[in-house]
């Protein structure tokens, strides 16, 4: 709605800057709610990064407290032929591994060399690829060729489980060679015509075999491939290709303490972190130490207390024999050396201390901080819930000034019009009286 305004038409006041210096005044409440949502939005900003740090704390915390975390294990081989790979349920063992056969393709290498265009199916274009298990099958090689039997070998339509090349032996003339995809003592095979008859001169066969290796005290441990799963439970070794037989390789598999302990001081590390940025961020403020914006958050107090708590076994004993204490500033300290020596002495009895299965100190730092930053009722979280609620509302109140306020605008706006047109008139019948006496006859004396 607009309004019209005659600014100082008749009384020389400036009622434009009037006006506008007293909507200064009028807009004052809605410039303090302005500045509260500002100081709200930051600091739900500020809760929003605690929020995230302590959830990162918690997945950390949750992954120590699995039992899995604690049966990590180094694995090595002496020879780089002899690969290892380890499972869950792996115990630490040693093993003195020799190869005694890798295994190969069953192949045949035919003797006579061909042109690609030249026939080589005999009487038919048909070929018998025979497994010895009493179910020949027909391979259609299309038109008799070379390259129309090498095709239809490896077509993966026909299902033969074989790979076939021609290998140029001179210009123009090439010989046959087809293999097994697989290795294994039992992919043995012929490829013949179709009535039995050799094939481009008969073939060299070289047969398939099964991977063997020795493990010492006469247990001999045999695989079709090259791959030997579970030789004891969760070891998995695998000899390339080219071993030589008779090599021998060292396998060792430990304990990974360094590993454990190191995931144990960068959760220490963690914790210390979010106790530090909770310090910063609810400083009271010093001659020397800025105030932080969450000074005075009971939630943030709260979750300084119980995270440090945490490491307080619930049987009131302590987590100094492990090498973590609290020191005099509130902070963790970890001594390596000295968990290095509990761990060794009874691994199973320091990850209890940690574990869920214990109750230990991994799982209760997971607990504090899951009931802080869960995503539907932490304590943080509804914390930046609360004051995202409070936010809107307070949006939707510096809404509503504005229209109040422009309500009082115009009202003014019309007042001050209307004493502008008030005093025009009154100054338009001053002229006029003015005007009516100066015409009055003045009486002379004689």
């Amino acid at each position: 709605m607009a309004t019209t305004s005659i600014s100082g038409l008749s009384s020389g006041l400036d009622t434009a800057s009037i006006i506008d210096q007293l909507m200064q005044l009028e807009a004052i409440p809605q410039s303090r709610l302005k500045t509260r949502v500002a100081t709200e939005q930051s600091l739900v900003t500020t809760l929003q990064t605690l929020n995230t740090k302590v959830a990162v704390l918690s997945s950390r915390a949750e992954a120590l407290a699995k039992p899995a975390a604690w049966a990590p294990l180094v694995s090595s081989s002496s020879d780089s032929d002899v690969k290892v790979t380890t499972g869950s349920n792996l115990a630490p063992t040693n093993l003195t591994v020799t190869v005694t056969a890798v295994a190969k393709t069953h192949q045949l290498g035919f003797a006579t060399s061909a042109a690609l265009t030249d026939q080589v199916t005999g009487a038919s274009n048909i070929v018998r690829l025979d497994r010895f298990d009493g179910s020949p099958v027909d391979i259609d090689s299309g038109d008799g060729t070379l390259a129309g039997l090498v095709a239809a070998i490896n077509d993966p339509d026909n299902a033969t489980g074989l790979r076939a090349a021609a290998v140029r032996v001179s210009d123009g003339q090439y010989r046959l060679l087809v293999e097994s995809s697989a290795t294994g003592a039992a992919q043995d095979f012929t490829l013949t015509a179709q009535d039995l008859s050799p094939l481009l001169g008969g073939a060299t066969v070289r047969s398939g075999t099964d991977a063997a290796i020795d493990i010492g005290a006469g247990i001999s441990v045999g695989s079709t491939t090259n791959t030997f799963t579970d030789v004891v439970p969760g070891l998995t070794l695998t000899v390339a290709p080219d071993t030589t037989i008779g090599t021998v390789s060292t396998i060792s598999v430990t304990r990974d303490a360094a590993g454990v302990s190191n995931s144990v001081k960068a959760l220490v590390d963690a914790v210390n972190a979010l106790l530090t940025d909770i310090d910063t961020q609810s400083a009271s403020g010093s001659a020397t130490k800025a105030k932080g914006p969450l000074m005075g958050d009971a939630n943030v107090r709260s979750l300084r207390s119980t995270v440090l708590d945490s490491v307080f076994p619930t049987d009131g004993s302590s987590m100094a024999d492990l090498g973590i204490e609290v020191d005099r500033f509130g902070k963790l300290t970890f001594d390596s050396a000295t968990f290095a020596g509990a761990y060794a002495a009874d691994p199973a009895g320091v990850a209890e201390q940690f574990t869920t299965a214990g109750g230990g100190f991994a799982e209760r730092v997971a607990t504090v901080t899951k009931g802080a930053s869960d995503p539907i009722d932490g304590t943080l979280t509804a914390a930046i819930t609360g004051r995202n609620s409070g936010i809107t509302r307070m949006k939707d109140s510096i809404e509503d000034w504005d229209q109040r306020l422009e309500l009082r605008r115009i009202s003014l706006t019309r007042q001050f019009t209307a004493l502008e047109t008030a005093l025009n008139q009154m100054s338009s019948q001053s002229s006029w009286l003015a005007g009516q006496l100066s015409s009055l006859p003045t009486n002379s004396s004689g």
